[in-house]
């Protein structure tokens, strides 16, 4: 084997059929009789677990239920109805990322509001934007900033960037969160029964694995950070199993090849430089404390927020959409009566279908 082959090859014991079935068959002889409820807290998980037809092949006591993992999804709709008023305001440009136009707010959405004649521009990070705001000084950008950890230094990196060249026609509507505080959230919940998690691998990346240490010493709720090939989830979930069964209950880490233990500092105090913790509204949670990102004083004229005088209305939920109720676990993508029927893909009822790293997407695509 030459030296370029090795790492394919590492990377194929990820997908190894063999370890696969022994891992399902070693989860199988942990749980047993339990009945034993995991909740993955990653879109990507959500998406990997659906692509590799985990749900179907689990255990029968074992029932893997989707998360908040999804930022889009979690975006409230009061966020979604400030970014369509935002695209509304004379001589504003709004950049977003593409899952963000199909997303329904209360009464529009900002492909709509695109289709109406907003000038509303699908960017692939956040600098596209700040590029778009030095070559067109004549206009207003404001860039619609969701996310959890993993994306939330970039955001704090073009912010600095753009105090650095000193534009003054771009801001940031910032609807950033932190996944800590969701799952305190869903393990506080006495209508959801969760007895592990499944812990972001991204995210993670970033925080480490102190900030989940909660769930195992407050809640006795088991957590494995874990990747998101096959072996990785099973073998996440297989810890998951031996903890539950062992009540032992800790958080460890299944992907080292990715996350350490200390996360990145680095990105940590980036985000922090720019960001303070506030409280936000969450699709499905409400609004809880200190679980967002603001702005600082300090960068307040790069504030779409402070910058604009954007009108705010009693928001409006999708009649018959339970997206909410999916992202804390209360029921399956397939328990809202609109999945597959008045809700899919093509025509989306709920953010929980628009993203590509959303359950009911998952779960259509998939078929579970």
């Amino acid at each position: 084997m030459s030296a370029s082959d090795a790492p394919a090859a590492a990377f194929a014991a990820f997908r190894d059929p063999g370890l696969v079935r022994e891992l399902i068959a070693r989860i199988g002889r942990i749980v047993g009789d339990r009945a034993v409820n995991l909740m993955e807290v990653c879109g990507t998980h959500t998406m990997s677990i659906g692509r590799y037809g985990f749900r179907s092949v689990m255990p029968r006591g074992v029932r893997l239920l989707s998360g908040p993992g999804c930022p889009v999804c979690v975006t409230s709709t009061q966020d979604i109805d400030r970014a369509v008023a935002l695209a509304r305001v004379p001589g504003v440009t709004v950049a977003t990322f593409g899952d963000m136009m199909r997303v329904p707010g209360s009464r529009s959405s900002l492909r709509a509001e695109k289709a109406a004649g907003a000038d509303v521009r699908v960017v692939y990070s956040p600098l596209d934007a700040l590029d778009i705001a030095e070559r067109e000084p004549g206009r207003k950008v404001a860039f619609i900033s969701v996310g959890f950890e993993t994306t939330t230094p970039a955001v704090a990196a073009t912010l600095l960037e753009a105090a650095e060249r000193g534009l003054g026609n771009f801001s940031v509507l910032a609807a950033n969160k932190m996944t800590p505080p969701a799952l305190r959230a869903i393990a506080d919940d006495p209508e959801t029964r969760i007895d592990g998690f499944i812990l972001p691998g991204h995210v993670s990346t970033i925080t480490g694995l102190a900030p989940y240490r909660f769930l195992a010493d407050e809640f006795g709720i088991p957590g494995v950070v874990t990747g998101f090939e096959p072996v990785d989830i099973l073998e996440g979930i297989e810890q998951l199993a031996l903890m539950i069964a062992q009540g032992a209950p800790k958080i460890r880490n299944a992907y080292r090849r990715g996350v350490s233990e200390e996360g990145n500092p680095t990105a940590r105090a980036l985000t922090d430089r720019v960001f303070e913790p506030a409280d936000a509204r969450w699709r499905g949670l409400g609004e809880l404390p200190r679980s967002g990102l603001r702005i600082r004083e300090g960068f307040a004229r790069l504030d779409a927020a402070r910058r604009f005088d954007i009108p705010e209305e009693p928001a409006r939920e999708q009649p018959g959409c339970r997206c909410g109720d999916v992202l804390r676990g209360r029921i399956a993508p397939t328990g809202c009566p609109l999945f597959g029927r008045a809700c899919t893909p093509e025509h989306p009822v709920g953010p929980c279908m628009v993203s590509s790293e959303g359950s009911c997407a998952a779960y259509h695509r998939y078929r579970g």
